[in-house]
């Protein structure tokens, strides 16, 4: 009798441990053959640029069959760093991030990694080796476009306001290095004035219309993204500047800077193709949560483009 209450005991606590053990391998099975989730932030909708990359990221992960879970970091660093620290909490398979600086997601994009999440990044950069891979356009050759336009259209010879995007943004620092670089080749060729608007178009027209008094004798306005050079146009235009005199340049061919353009209040912008960016680094993504296939290079830039009205 003893015997047998003793392997009723012992089978009752077994049997629920065995269940418990075949719903793990079940949940397991559910949990690999369930939908890719991916974490997405970017800088900001309030951006042109940044409403156009994500629309085209949504499209292609329609077309993988990945879901997406986004948050606006509203162009605030500390925001973007907790849309991250969330995405980590969420335990997603992977994120995709514009950071706001080179420095500030690096902690959490480290973190990440970390966790066992692999991160890329697109369009902006991080100063991190632990990202996947960085996908982007080429920003200094971007700048070096903007600016060999500018120096045909004076003939070499020039006056330049130059309108800086956010301090510590990649794009930024290398937009303006290849701007610059391009510029200091010309001995005719001189930038009067180079000052941050903040990548922002209310910012870009109340810049210019400070500089403009400062700085009369300005042939040229480039501005590191179509947002300031909009706001300086807007500027230029209050104070009954003469639009066909001056040579405008922009950055990024926005909707509305491509409208500029049509209607001659512009001359050019460069674009760097987000969605191309978008969908090139959300495919290597999620090759490598599928099948660990890592991408040709740590950094692949696409090939930026200087439209004007000739080529539109």
């Amino acid at each position: 009798m003893k015997k047998k209450l003793v392997l009723l005991l012992v089978l009752a606590l077994i049997l629920p441990l065995a269940v418990f053990a075949g719903g793990q391998k079940e949940g397991a099975k559910a949990s690999a053959g369930s939908m890719i989730r991916i974490g997405l932030t970017l800088p900001g909708l309030q951006f042109p640029f940044f409403v156009t990359m994500k629309k085209d990221f949504d499209l292609e992960a329609s077309k993988l069959g990945v879901d997406v879970i986004y948050v606006d970091a509203q162009n605030d660093s500390s925001k973007q760093v907790n849309a991250v620290e969330g995405f980590i909490s969420q335990k997603v398979n992977g994120i995709l991030i514009s950071p706001m600086t080179v420095d500030s997601i690096v902690p959490a994009i480290e973190e990440a990694v970390k966790a066992g999440i692999p991160v890329a990044t697109v369009d902006r950069k991080a100063n991190t080796d632990k990202v996947l891979v960085h996908v982007g356009a080429d920003n200094v050759e971007g700048g070096r476009a903007a600016a060999r336009y500018v120096v045909k259209m004076l003939n070499g010879s020039g006056n330049i306001i130059e309108l800086e995007g956010t301090p510590g943004a990649s794009p930024a620092i290398d937009r303006k290095k290849g701007f610059d670089e391009v510029i200091a080749q010309n001995p005719g060729m001189k930038i009067l004035v180079s000052q941050t608007a903040q990548f922002d178009r209310a910012k870009g027209h109340d810049v210019m219309e400070n500089l403009m008094q400062a700085y009369a004798n300005y042939d040229a306005v480039f501005g590191a993204n179509d947002e300031m050079i909009i706001g300086a146009i807007e500027a230029m235009s209050a104070a009954g500047v003469d639009l066909s005199k001056k040579v405008t340049v922009g950055y990024d061919a926005t909707p509305d800077a491509l409208a500029y353009i049509k209607q001659g209040k512009l001359g050019a912008t460069v674009d760097q193709f987000p969605g191309k960016q978008a969908a090139q680094a959300l495919g290597y993504l999620v090759d490598y949560i599928k099948n660990k296939a890592m991408p040709p290079k740590p950094v692949i830039y696409i090939q930026p483009e200087t439209i004007t009205k000739d080529n539109m």
